[in-house]
């Protein structure tokens, strides 16, 4: 969407003018020295293509049409192997990075949040060959603890260098891995580890001295816990029967002659790598079991659509590991030897990121004086014309966006996008700005992340890019939603994801296997993902309806960072049952509506909510503290906090802006929220409204809101 020109059509025109006549004389050396023209036969070839004929699928990547890729590398097929691949082959590049924490504080965010922010130094680095060493020895460690082959380990800590090392340990000596977010709710936790049965646990200080602490009575298999800190050395308080280690005591332990010396049972690809536990947006979280061959191919197919990514690249780590976007990218970056150093997210963004810095730029333009928002507007309108054509604009990034492209660094040059599409407005607004392509992808746990990429020279926006190498994808009729196989212009249907990254099932829920997992003719398994999407005619899936969104920035920085991960932790996850059917026949992707009005400046997080009894759309808003404040204070609103989020002048003044930008954005009418509840308190874990990855939780957010939507649609 273009940006609104607010200058005198003279100035305007003469200002066209110069840039045509600039246009034609440096097009032709341009052309040929950019090699613009075969970026653009490369957006526009056919992707994939359905392997059946028929318009349902399957589709597969052209580049894996008779047979699916499962291996990166020949004979490297569990990740032990990949792990000692690259060891061998990078020994001395760096592998596993720590930045040295120098202070820490407490920073009061706009809308009432307190965040640890930390104050950091450099990097310390382990070697490939150092950080092979160190798993290797706790891994022995570990078994002379009495950890044995494929009985279940657990894994409570954020993400820091030693949950890699950890994990890597686990994959060498065939323990399978179980995991849970560090932000997970005791009652989750403990079903976690009671349901895998575990009798070891690796945490860290932080976490044992807080939630943990008080439920390992609740886990009576529990015999010993591993902490990652190197201090304290003494641990009062713990449960008789449960020994407390120190990470370094097990590696000591583990590199003794007699305990290195003993051979170790190697996993093989059908052996159960990781049981991830998912963040529990409806209910009890279920464990996803994945096999190192289920994550050997996902990692190969997420591989294959990333441009040139090297030793040379580094990836800074913070998103949770113990999701399978984060811990997928971070062992795809290991498999090509990139370095990988690990912060905190607080030094990075408290909200997500792309989002963040889309409102802010846009603020900041609205700040601007006249000339300069006048130059900003006119070059994002030339470069957006300009990208649409596949074409580049070396002049307006180097003079006009510089700056917001050091917001990530400088050098950022590739972005993706994986979980769900951007908006439109925001993937373009992040192309133009940041100066770089803007990828999307889909993927879920089920499918070790790996699904879809689009490619880097598709300036498209809206879809998700084709099928991976590892992957093929086929739709299936939903009669209840009216989404066919048959539609035209395009196939429609519930996305169904095969392939040898499809994992192996949930942890003792064969219930649940039999309705989302199944085994066709040809011994090829397949999930079905509960997502609607629509193939086009060159073999990009677009998702119809959003699930939540999260990002993976592929850059080269200033500060010598290569790599970023970003992921939204706003957004609901839209499926099947995110879609509404309204009284007049309509069905609305709350998913969609959500995501579209997030890029309201006013809005800090949204849940919308329909009535299939209902004509239209409702909305509960965490609105944006500074600007809701700025608003009250135009409007001479005055009162506490909750008093200005209670005032119905306030709802009807937020209302006219989100369904201002609604329009703008081309949602249909009968998508726009017709009324909203300003909410007061922001959604967290403790509050129960969002899951500990803040997914929203609509039956709760329903019932917390029973009495608004009762008003709302009403009329009370």
């Amino acid at each position: 969407m273009k940006l609104k020109e607010d200058i005198n059509p003279v100035l305007l025109q003469v200002f066209r003018s110069v840039v045509w006549v600039y246009s034609v004389i440096t097009f032709i050396p341009w052309y040929f020295f950019s090699g613009a023209g075969s970026n653009l036969e490369r957006s526009r070839r056919i992707k994939a293509r359905s392997v059946s004929g028929k318009p349902a699928g399957p589709y597969r990547s052209v580049n894996s049409r008779e047979k699916l890729v499962a291996c990166l590398y020949p004979g490297v097929d569990t990740l032990d192997k990949l792990f000692e691949y690259a060891a061998t082959k990078f020994p001395q590049r760096d592998c596993l990075g720590t930045r040295e924490v120098l202070s820490e504080e407490d920073e009061l965010q706009p809308n009432g949040k307190v965040f640890k922010k930390v104050i950091l130094g450099n990097y310390n680095w382990l070697s490939y060959e150092e950080a092979y060493h160190a798993a290797k020895c706790f891994g022995s460690g570990l078994a002379a603890l009495g950890q044995r082959p494929q009985c279940n380990i657990a894994i409570v800590c954020e993400t820091r260098a030693e949950w890699i090392m950890a994990a890597q340990a686990c994959f060498m000596y065939n323990f399978p891995l179980v995991t849970l977010y560090a932000t997970l709710g005791p009652t989750a936790i403990v079903h976690g580890l009671n349901e895998t049965e575990v009798t070891h646990i690796i945490t860290s200080k932080d976490l044992l001295q807080g939630r943990l602490k008080t439920i390992l009575c609740d886990v009576p298999r529990l015999q010993h816990v591993i902490v990652v800190d190197s201090k304290p050395t003494s641990w009062p308080n713990i449960p008789r029967g449960i020994m407390v280690y120190n990470m370094d005591a097990v590696k000591e332990m583990g590199s003794k002659p007699d305990n290195i010396a003993v051979d170790r049972r190697q996993p093989e690809p059908s052996d159960i790598a990781v049981i991830m536990y998912t963040s529990g947006s409806t209910g009890i979280p279920k464990g996803v079991m994945i096999s190192h061959g289920n994550i050997i191919a996902g990692i190969t197919g997420m591989a294959e659509r990333i441009p040139d990514l090297n030793e040379t690249d580094t990836y800074i780590g913070y998103l949770p590991l113990a999701h399978v976007l984060e811990l997928s990218a971070e062992l795809v970056c290991i498999s090509h030897g990139c370095r990988i150093g690990y912060s905190s997210p607080q030094t990075l963004a408290d909200q997500e990121i792309m989002d963040r810095i889309y409102k802010n730029v846009m603020t900041k333009v609205e700040e601007m004086s006249k000339f300069q928002k006048t130059l900003f507007v006119l070059a994002y309108n030339y470069k957006m014309e300009q990208i649409s054509k596949g074409y580049s604009t070396p002049l307006c990034d180097s003079l006009v966006f510089k700056r917001v492209r050091a917001l990530l660094g400088g050098n950022t040059r590739v972005l993706l996008s994986g979980g769900a599409p951007l908006s439109a407005a925001t993937q373009r607004f992040m192309n133009i700005c940041l100066c770089c392509p803007v990828g999307q992808g889909y993927g879920l746990t089920e499918t070790c992340g790996a699904g879809t990429i689009s490619d880097m020279w598709d300036y498209s926006t809206g879809r998700v890019g084709a099928p991976l190498v590892c992957s093929e994808i086929t739709l299936k009729d939903w009669e209840e939603g009216g989404y066919y196989s048959t539609d035209k212009p395009n196939p429609r249907g519930e996305i169904l994801i095969g392939g040898p990254n499809v994992t192996m099932g949930y942890y003792k829920n064969q219930t649940k296997n039999r309705e989302d997992f199944f085994v066709d003719e040809n011994g090829q398994r397949w999930f079905c993902t509960g997502d609607i999407g629509e193939f086009h005619p060159d073999g990009c899936l677009k998702i119809i309806g959003k699930r939540s969104t999260s990002l993976c920035v592929w850059c080269k920085c200033v500060a010598s960072i290569s790599i970023v991960m970003c992921s939204s932790f706003f957004f609901s996850t839209d499926r099947k049952k995110d879609l509404v059917k309204l009284q007049a026949g309509e069905y609305v992707s709350l998913g969609k509506v959500e995501a579209v009005l997030k890029n309201c400046s006013l809005i800090d997080n949204i849940c919308a909510y329909a009535n299939s009894d209902q004509f239209y759309v409702i909305s509960f808003v965490v609105p944006n503290q500074k600007q809701l404040l700025a608003l009250a204070e135009q409007m001479g609103v005055k009162g506490t906090w909750e008093e200005i989020c209670n005032n119905s002048q306030m709802e009807k003044e937020v209302l006219r802006i989100i369904t201002e930008a609604a329009i703008s954005a081309k949602l249909e009418r009968f998508e726009i929220p017709k009324k909203i509840r300003l909410s007061a308190e922001p959604w967290t874990p403790e509050t129960g409204l969002v899951t500990d990855a803040f997914k929203l939780k609509r039956k709760e957010l329903k019932t917390h809101y029973q009495e608004d939507i009762e008003r709302m649609y009403g009329g009370k």
